[in-house]
């Protein structure tokens, strides 16, 4: 695990606590234990994004969605099994699972849908109107005529 001093950044700006932590969260995870379930986080529009997650085997019913601490949470929990089924072979996992996908500032979910071993959840950045650009209009003021200073 590496482990970066956080001293500079916080002497030099203030209100990136979430980005530092976040830096901690992606290099201390565990790379093998976050391969299952598969997943594509695609760009749909300018504002808009999709998280895509293969979830072959789980029903609608099997899966939630949540929205919790800046990050949506999907997690699969299968019901049991008919213990009367026997496989020569079981490739398709359908094993509990919880993933989780840390959002930005401003990001809202729009909806989920789950469609063909697929749940697709879509998500919207609102930037507020006050951090949108916007053109400041420049006042013209006409020059003063310059007065001669009189010697009295």
């Amino acid at each position: 695990m590496r482990h970066f001093d956080r001293a500079p950044l916080y002497r030099a700006s203030v209100g990136f606590d979430r980005m530092a932590d976040l830096m901690d969260r992606v290099l201390s995870a565990d790379t093998a234990t976050q391969s299952y379930p598969p997943y594509n986080i695609e760009k749909t529009g300018d504002n808009a994004y999709r998280i895509s997650v293969a979830v072959a085997g789980f029903a609608a019913d099997d899966l939630t969605v949540e929205l919790r601490d800046g990050a949506v949470i999907v997690a699969a929990r299968k019901a049991e099994e008919d213990s009367e089924r026997s496989f020569l072979h079981r490739g398709i996992a359908t094993r509990a699972f919880e993933r989780r996908f840390a959002l930005a500032e401003h990001i809202r979910v729009e909806g989920a849908s789950h469609k063909d071993g697929m749940l697709h959840i879509d998500l919207i950045r609102e930037v507020p109107e006050a951090l949108k650009p916007r053109q400041i209009a420049i006042d013209r003021v006409e020059p003063t005529p310059r007065v001669a200073k009189l010697d009295a």
